[in-house]
């Protein structure tokens, strides 16, 4: 599954010759990968480069453009004043499988720390409601996630 959606980020315009905006799916995917790893307060070095590295994954960039993408999510995120600006987009532009994997993605960098915090787990429970994954979907996104991350700590109300 993850490798569906990763496939189809790729394929998403690259917004080349425009300003990134919030409408650019690129853009919005990084906001809130963004907004989720700084959801508790604090950006740990290992969060930041789990961010990069799915942004890199997912869209197959490196070097100059990543760091863009990275930059553009950054300032999106902190211009935003409410989360519906970019899952509106992504809703648009995934399929019920590539919004599930993307909850997943959320999870990778909530768990890239080994810690789930519960503003994180707020955040990902908003997001998701937002896209429209279901519950039991997010839980299980979640559940893969922690099982990837040795030593993760907290709980969730999902529990």
């Amino acid at each position: 599954m993850f490798d569906r959606v990763l496939s189809f980020l790729r394929d998403l315009p690259a917004g080349a010759g425009r300003h990134a905006s919030t409408d650019d799916p690129r853009v919005a995917a990084s906001a809130l990968l963004y907004h989720v790893m700084n959801a508790d307060g604090v950006r740990q070095d290992v969060e930041w480069e789990r961010f990069k590295a799915v942004l890199a994954e997912s869209y197959s960039v490196s070097g100059a453009e990543l760091e863009a993408l990275a930059a553009a999510g950054e300032r999106a995120d902190n211009e935003a004043i409410d989360l519906y600006a970019f899952t509106s987009v992504l809703k648009r532009h995934l399929d019920a499988e590539g919004r599930k994997a993307f909850i997943g993605l959320m999870w990778e960098i909530v768990y890239a720390d080994g810690e789930l915090h519960e503003l994180e787990d707020n955040t990902v429970w908003r997001v998701a409601e937002l896209i429209g994954v279901e519950r039991h979907d997010r839980v299980e996104a979640r559940r893969k996630a922690a099982a990837q991350a040795p030593g993760a700590r907290g709980t969730s109300s999902d529990e």
